[in-house]
C-alpha cells in the first residue's frame, strides 16, 4: 500500500469547496507523485469533432435539411460524437447556468456533502476504486428533472435561482435531444415514437459537473473512461479542455469549443440502431492548474421501457432499461468496470 500524502500535497488543496479526495483515497495515489506534476508518456493527438450546423435542418430547404440529417448520421456511425452550432440554447441562458454552477460547486464541501435541500444529489471521488484506474477526480450533482420541475427542497431562497435556470437548460436541452433523436430514427427508417412515448421528464437527468485542478499524477482521470448508459446525451463544457474519446483503437484528444454543444451516442441508441450508431468510450483527463466544467443531459427512457433493435434480425436480445442499470451496477462493482452491451449480445 501506497504511503499516506505528505503534508505539502495536502497543502495544495487549502480551498475548503473543495472535496478531501487525498485524504480519503490516499492509499490510490503513488507518494512520489503528490507533490509534482510530470507530464506523462506518450503524445495524445488533438483534434477537432464534426460541426454540424443545425440552422439548415430548421431554415434550410429539402435539399439542406437531408444534407444535415446526413451529417449526423454520417458522426453518429464514425465518430459517435459531433458538436452542433445554431443549436437553439442561447448563450446568455448557457452563461447564467455556468455562473450558477460556479457557484454552487464553491460552496463549503460540508454544506454540498450534507445538503437534503439539493435531493441529496451530490457525487464525488469513488467509494468502490480500488486503483487509480477506477478512480474519478472530480464532483457532481445528479438531477433527476422531475426533481428540478417539482422543486422539492431547491425551493428554498438559496437555491431558487439554481433551480430556475437548471430547469431552463434542462427544457432546452430536452427539445434538442428529441429533435436528434427523431432525425437518427428517420435515417433509419424507423419511427421515433419511442423516444415520445419513453423518453419522459421522469426519466431523464442534468448532470453538473467539477473536475478540480490536480497538480500530480497526470494519470489521474477527472472521469474514468466508459460509454453513457442512454440514447443520447448532450454537453455544455467550457474552455479548458480534457476530453479524450477512442478513435481507431487510440485515445484522441477532443479541442475544445465553448460556442458549440457536444452531442453523443449512448449504449442504448448504439443496441436501438443494431449498432449503426456507436456508443464511443470517452473519459476527462485532470488539468494541472484551472478547474473545468461542464453541464450534461441524458436522454433516458423508463426504467421499464424495453429496448429492442428497430431492425431485425437484432445482434442484441430485448432487454429494459432497469434490467441494462442493474447490470451495469453489478459489474461495477464486483470488477471495477462497466462492460456494457457485450453483457446483451444474442
Amino acid at each position: 500500500m501506497s504511503s499516506p500524502p505528505t503534508s505539502s500535497a495536502m497543502a495544495a488543496f487549502p480551498a475548503p469547496y473543495d472535496p478531501p479526495f487525498l485524504q480519503h483515497y490516499s492509499s490510490l495515489f503513488p507518494a512520489a507523485a503528490e507533490t509534482e506534476r510530470h507530464e506523462a508518456g506518450g503524445v495524445i493527438e488533438e483534434c477537432e469533432l464534426p460541426v454540424i450546423d443545425l440552422k439548415d435542418l430548421q431554415l434550410g430547404g429539402e435539399e439542406e435539411r437531408m444534407g444535415c440529417v446526413a451529417e449526423i448520421a454520417a458522426a453518429s456511425s464514425v465518430w459517435g460524437f459531433f458538436q452542433v452550432v445554431n443549436h437553439g440554447i442561447s448563450k446568455e441562458l448557457l452563461k447564467e447556468a455556468r455562473r450558477e454552477q460556479r457557484r454552487l460547486f464553491h460552496m463549503s464541501f460540508e454544506k454540498k456533502n450534507g445538503s437534503k435541500d439539493l435531493n441529496e444529489s451530490y457525487r464525488w471521488g469513488n467509494p468502490t476504486a480500488t486503483s487509480l484506474d477506477q478512480f474519478s477526480w472530480s464532483e457532481a450533482f445528479h438531477f433527476p428533472l422531475s426533481k428540478l420541475s417539482e422543486g422539492g427542497g431547491c425551493d428554498e431562497d438559496e437555491f431558487r435561482s439554481l433551480r430556475e435556470s437548471m430547469q431552463k437548460v434542462a427544457d432546452s436541452m430536452s427539445q434538442l435531444a428529441r429533435i436528434l433523436a427523431g432525425v437518427l430514427a428517420y435515417n433509419l427508417g424507423c419511427s421515433d415514437d419511442f423516444f415520445t412515448e419513453n423518453c419522459r421528464e421522469n426519466t431523464c437527468f442534468l448532470r453538473l459537473n467539477r473536475y478540480p485542478s490536480c497538480p500530480f499524477s497526470p494519470e489521474t482521470f477527472g472521469l474514468m473512461p466508459h460509454t453513457d448508459s442512454d440514447f443520447l446525451t448532450i454537453l455544455h463544457q467550457d474552455h479548458v479542455g480534457g476530453l479524450q474519446l477512442m478513435k481507431d483503437s487510440k485515445w484522441v484528444s477532443i479541442k475544445p469549443n465553448p460556442e458549440a454543444l457536444i452531442v453523443n451516442i449512448g449504449d442504448l441508441f448504439q443496441a436501438w440502431s443494431n449498432d449503426v450508431y456507436k456508443s464511443v468510450e470517452h473519459k476527462v483527463m485532470t488539468n494541472s492548474t484551472v478547474e473545468r466544467y461542464s453541464i450534461a443531459y441524458f436522454l433516458c427512457p423508463s426504467y421499464d421501457s424495453i429496448v429492442s433493435s428497430c431492425k431485425e434480425p437484432s445482434r442484441y436480445r430485448k432487454f429494459t432499461f432497469k434490467e441494462f442499470r442493474r447490470q451495469v451496477q453489478e459489474d461495477v462493482k464486483t470488477t471495477g468496470y462497466k462492460v456494457g452491451l457485450s453483457r446483451f449480445l444474442l
